[in-house]
């Protein structure tokens, strides 16, 4: 294919994706999707927390090949050493190379946004649309509940279950998870009241479907765009509760190289060899200031009311 060809093919999807007409529901959501990413692309600010948390994701997925050294080995030769050509990031209280650590820190980073962000909404998306659609004392129960676990700050509610469950990565990203969910819950509650009443719904319901088949195949759906927006914000305390578990030694165990406990290391050497500290807390910041950027770009695309002003 020539390369007039090759434009002439790339402007012509362009023009079919940019459609005023959608001639099939596929073609609607593909032009829907298309417009969106414009519209995000043209934030600027968005595309640069994007951009870092696919560059996470790089490093997270290739850190055998781009870790200079094992973050693991210890040599007490070299303890604190300041950055330096041989080791760019310097070195820590037992010698290990503190780029390569934050390299594979990032895997366990990655590994904790992952499942929180599997667990906690969908625990509150279920609720949160049962409340909303069978009313009553169902919601009355479920929403009280929810209040039992807003009332507490998250941070204590999570050390509370991480020190009933023990420490451990698996233990606290089950902690933060139980207490990451009521927002989630009160936002598909919110949603599903101004759906449940929609025509459309009492339609599927003289078609014979049951509750939670209009919950899960019809209410869920609407749900979605507001939930990805509050993930994403989400995120950011996520990763400051995980690391605060682990300042505290209650997430990743050493020598595991988690962030938070990477910055409680170093907190003792914090005046003579500020990197110890310094550098895995400008990783937590660059990520957390990351995921914010990038739920400030979502919500102006995926919110309606943004959309719409």
């Amino acid at each position: 294919m020539s390369q007039n060809e090759s434009v002439s093919t790339i402007v012509g999807w362009r023009v079919w994706l940019l459609s005023d007409t959608p001639t099939s529901r596929r073609h609607a959501k593909l032009a829907s999707l298309y417009q969106g990413w414009l519209q995000f692309r043209g934030n600027q600010m968005a595309m640069f927390g994007f951009l870092i948390l696919v560059g996470l994701v790089f490093v997270a997925a290739f850190a055998p090949l781009l870790s200079p050294y094992d973050p693991f080995a210890l040599e007490l030769g070299n303890r604190l050493q300041p950055p330096s050509a041989e080791h760019w990031l310097g070195t820590d209280s037992l010698g290990r190379d503190m780029l390569s650590r934050i390299i594979y820190g990032s895997r366990i980073t990655l590994y904790i946004v992952t499942l929180v962000a599997l667990i906690a909404p969908i625990a509150g998306l279920f609720v949160g649309t049962v409340a909303g659609y069978m009313g009553g004392f169902i919601d009355v129960i479920l929403m009280r509940i929810t209040d039992i676990f807003l009332a507490f700050p998250r941070l204590v509610l999570a050390l509370a279950f991480v020190a009933a469950l023990g420490a451990g990565i698996e233990n606290a990203v089950l902690a933060i998870s139980l207490t990451a969910w009521p927002p989630y819950a009160r936002i598909a509650r919110a949603e599903t009241l101004t759906i449940r009443n929609s025509d459309y719904i009492h339609a599927v319901k003289l078609q014979g479907a049951g509750a939670m088949r209009i919950i899960t195949k019809h209410i869920w759906p609407l749900c979605i765009s507001s939930l990805i927006i509050r993930v994403t914000l989400d995120m950011a305390g996520i990763i400051l509760a995980a690391a605060g578990l682990g300042f505290l030694g209650l997430g990743a165990q050493p020598p595991s190289p988690e962030w938070g406990a990477m910055v409680s290391d170093g907190r003792k050497f914090i005046l003579d060899y500020w990197w110890v500290a310094t550098i895995p807390g400008l990783a937590i910041f660059t990520i957390s200031l990351a995921f914010n950027l990038l739920g400030d770009g979502l919500r102006d695309v995926l919110d309606p009311k943004e959309g719409g002003e």
